[in-house]
């Protein structure tokens, strides 16, 4: 087999593809550059390492530009020591059809999955108690901070409301005692039956895909990507049970008729904004492999301006 790319990219002439390298970490460093350089030091982030720990992420993978698939660099020689790339005929580098043909199960399976979020409405009537879950009637916490609550006032907040997660990745760590008060039983297998576009953790998801997509999407996609699972993530951890004032983060008390406002607020816009990306996502699988017969069903929004919101108090 050979090792050439087999298409015939676009070329990017090297001064304008340095731009868009430097403009992405420059992206990237207005939005973490003092989380990784305490990262260096060795300081933990209960909040942001999360991108990185739970997604088996290096930094270098987020800061990283790379050009996307179909697309070849001039004098892009410091490409080729990294996977996937190849030095065509003319001299320029781009990622190898090779490299893309390997990953064509992952490529459908995200496809399918994305596919099957955007088919369905959003719902927001979660109110973040995931995190709640985590921790219900156990003397263990997943991070090294207080719970604002204490634990009896935590088992008292996931006891004064149904548990309505869809999203297995945060399911699969709730309690014995939490598992029996979600509104539906979830699996790894029927993960496709039940995620949704209104879940945070199914927007902080687009990052993973474009993770595991590697060199195959384009650095912008990567960075809009890691900005809204950050987003995201911040309003995870603010909505949830433990107190992270010592960090500079704001509690949204979703105990109270105010709190649980304003997370469906923030939610909704963070869905909203996913709803672009995760086409952005599909779109790119399509592209790479567009004989494949994915789902096109069209990414909506269920929410209207004139009904209320699902869970809103």
């Amino acid at each position: 087999m050979t090792n050439r790319v087999e298409t015939t990219p676009d070329t990017l002439p090297e001064p304008v593809w340095r731009a868009r390298a430097a403009a992405h970490a420059a992206r990237v460093d207005a939005l973490i550059g003092p989380y990784l350089a305490g990262r260096k030091r060795g300081i933990k982030h209960p909040v942001i390492d999360f991108l990185f720990t739970y997604y088996s992420a290096r930094p270098i993978q987020v800061t990283r530009w790379h050009p996307g698939f179909g697309t070849a660099l001039e004098h892009g020689d410091e490409y080729l020591t990294l996977a996937g790339y190849a030095r065509r005929d003319d001299g320029t580098v781009a990622v190898t059809g090779e490299f893309r043909d390997a990953r064509a199960s992952l490529i459908g399976a995200i496809a399918g999955l994305t596919g099957a979020t955007a088919s369905r409405p959003a719902r927001f009537g979660c109110f973040g108690l995931h995190e709640w879950a985590m921790v219900y009637r156990d003397t263990d916490t997943r991070h090294p901070l207080p719970l604002r609550l204490g634990a009896a006032g935590t088992d008292a907040v996931v006891e004064s409301m149904p548990l309505r997660c869809t999203h297995y990745d945060a399911f699969r760590f709730f309690t014995p005692e939490a598992v029996g008060r979600n509104a539906t039983a979830l699996s790894r297998d029927t993960q496709r039956d039940h995620e949704q576009p209104g879940c945070l953790h199914a927007t902080m998801d687009l990052y993973r895909h474009c993770l595991k997509l590697g060199p195959l999407v384009d650095g912008e996609l990567l960075a809009a990507s890691f900005a809204l699972a950050l987003d995201a993530r911040t309003l995870d951890m603010e909505a949830s049970p433990y107190d992270l004032s010592s960090l500079g983060y704001r509690a949204v008390p979703i105990e109270t008729p105010a709190g649980r406002a304003e997370y469906v607020r923030r939610q909704t816009a963070l869905a909203r904004r996913g709803v672009e990306l995760r086409e952005r996502v599909r779109g790119v699988c399509r592209h790479l492999l567009p004989e494949s017969s994915f789902h096109q069903a069209p990414s909506r929004m269920a929410v209207s301006r004139t009904r209320p919101i699902e869970g809103l108090p």
